[in-house]
């Protein structure tokens, strides 16, 4: 590790800090229709094409926290880190089954947010609110992650002093980056991220490309770092007289990998961020290429990967796992490339946060301002209340990150995925069918959630006693598993058992204002972007 502050990596992260503010700012004006809505400020218009969404997607689902978390998964636990390599080889035709869909109806009908999608759908405001709340309250850890992400760079380039500095001197840095995040959203919306996406996706591949040759030449090759990394993650832990972790993962943590890689699968596109990459696309066919070619991220993410198993076989030594890679590219790329790949996880953090929270903010004004608070709300109105939400979102993500313990904020996050997963009844199971009740989805709801927060919280480890983990014994089978699968499991035995029982006793359903061909129509058929059909009885769902 070098001490003081790395001059010539800070000079060129900088660099390309200044260069994406510039183009944050100046997409603004990119193919922008002179129309001041939700449309244009929060879906970029509704426009991108097959590139522009693809970058965008990548941008949206690699994150900077991505580049950090899944090395330093492997760097602390060995392959059980892999499972997000197959989750997001997974999440593909999940998305080319679903999304193509939702945004067709959405298209049709001026959908913005799933909540949209879900009130017109079942005719529920109720459902609509818990789907929204649901969105911003998972979306919100995972903003902080992505400052989480620039402030490990920060630290290892030795920008903000030490431990025992003012508290604002070491985080003016993180401060800075977070005001001209804030300004460019702000003032570009969605666009600002869509064009930096290019960036920053241009400088991951780059810095990739560099690392996985690059790095094992200077350590001896392949062989080398894998005995290494073996012989280290054979050692016993001391705090709980267990192997730090495996080359591969054992026979008894099979089904907690299986498990978790499928529900991480399920519960990416749920997030608002996925769905409002996916609704800016200009085309459904434009969903369906960018399945076809996404992938490259995965093989991507793969080799991403192994450098957590080249920063245990560097010797890297860091008592935060966030900061291992940031710390092996200080410690192997000569000082101006490590700022190149300080800069690529920087940016990585930019994208990413300015779309969670422009989705959070579109959630906030669609289904909690326009549905309870001001229902005649204008599209200028209900632009200018995103904006002013986003804004407040990033503050609620930064007094996040500089307030609690990191620890506890990744364990938020998994917790985020485990509450976004309860969603996926509603949202899926309204795309397919009319069948659920809305207050059996409701009450499905509200069973997984009580039961993933509970099992999340009491989830412990030796070293832990806050939100210890993700897996817990699956009742009845004893194995360990993914707290989010078991509680969907629940969310849907809840939503079945009581859409029979209301059905046997006719209670009321809400009026579904969609139509059959709503959900395959592409932008050019008939019908599509006109005046709305009317309201469809809830009998004629399908």
């Amino acid at each position: 590790m070098k001490d003081g502050v790395n001059g010539i990596a800070l000079a060129v992260f900088i660099f390309f800090f200044v260069v994406v503010t510039v183009m944050g700012f100046l997409a603004a004006r990119w193919r922008r229709s002179g129309v001041e809505s939700l449309d244009e400020w929060g879906l970029g218009g509704r426009s991108f094409g097959t590139w522009v969404t693809w970058f965008l997607l990548g941008g949206d689902l690699y994150t900077a926290y991505t580049f950090v978390a899944v090395p330093a998964a492997i760097y602390a636990g060995g392959a059980a880190g892999f499972y997000a390599v197959p989750y997001t080889i997974l999440v593909y035709p999940l998305i080319f089954t679903f999304l193509p869909r939702l945004w067709s109806v959405s298209h049709r009908h001026g959908y913005v947010t799933t909540s949209d999608f879900v009130r017109g759908r079942f005719g529920s405001k109720g459902l609509s609110l818990a789907v929204a709340l649901t969105g911003i309250l998972a979306t919100m850890p995972y903003i902080a992650l992505q400052l989480v992400g620039i402030q490990a760079v920060l630290d290892v380039m030795g920008v903000g002093g030490g431990d025992d500095t003012n508290w604002f001197v070491k985080d003016l840095p993180l401060l800075i980056a977070f005001a001209v995040l804030a300004a460019y959203t702000y003032s570009s919306g969605l666009r600002a991220p869509a064009l930096i996406a290019f960036v920053k996706d241009g400088l991951i591949y780059l810095v990739i490309a560099v690392a996985i040759i690059y790095i094992p030449i200077k350590l001896g090759g392949f062989d080398d770092i894998f005995a290494k990394a073996g012989d280290a993650l054979s050692q016993k832990n001391p705090a709980t007289g267990q192997p730090k972790g495996a080359l591969a993962p054992g026979e008894a943590g099979q089904w907690g990998y299986a498990t978790l890689a499928l529900g991480s699968a399920l519960a990416l596109f749920m997030y608002p961020h996925s769905v409002t990459a996916t609704l800016s696309s200009s085309k459904r066919n434009v969903i369906r290429r960018n399945t076809t070619i996404l992938p490259l991220y995965s093989l991507m993410l793969g080799l991403l990967a192994l450098l957590g198993f080249m920063a245990i076989a560097s010797g890297v030594k860091v008592s935060n796992g966030q900061l291992a890679i940031p710390q092996l590219f200080e410690d192997m790329f000569p000082d101006w490339f490590a700022g190149v790949a300080f800069a690529a996880i920087g940016i990585g953090a930019l994208v990413p946060a300015a779309i969670m929270s422009i989705a959070a903010a579109n959630l906030f004004t669609r289904n909690i301002y326009k549905d309870f608070l001001k229902p005649d709300a204008t599209p200028a109105q209900e632009a200018r209340i995103s904006k002013l939400v986003s804004l407040l979102v990033k503050v609620g993500a930064l007094i996040f990150v500089l307030g609690m313990d990191k620890t506890v904020a990744i364990n938020f996050q998994l917790l985020g995925g485990i509450w976004i997963l309860q969603t996926l009844p509603a949202l899926v199971g309204g795309l397919l069918t009319r069948w659920f009740h809305r207050w059996a989805l409701l009450a499905g709801w509200a069973a997984g959630m009580a039961y993933g927060t509970w099992a999340a919280w009491s989830t412990s480890s030796p070293t832990q006693d806050h939100f210890g983990g993700s897996s817990k014994e699956i009742p009845g089978l004893g194995e360990i598993g993914y707290i989010g699968m078991t509680a969907i499991v629940l969310n849907l035995v809840v939503t079945v058992v009581l859409t029979f029982v209301l059905r046997a006793f006719k209670a009321p359903e809400g009026v579904d204002e969609t139509r059959p061909s709503d959900y395959v129509a592409d932008a050019g058929d008939p019908g599509v972007k006109q005046e709305l059909p009317p309201a469809v009885p809830e009998t004629a769902g399908h």
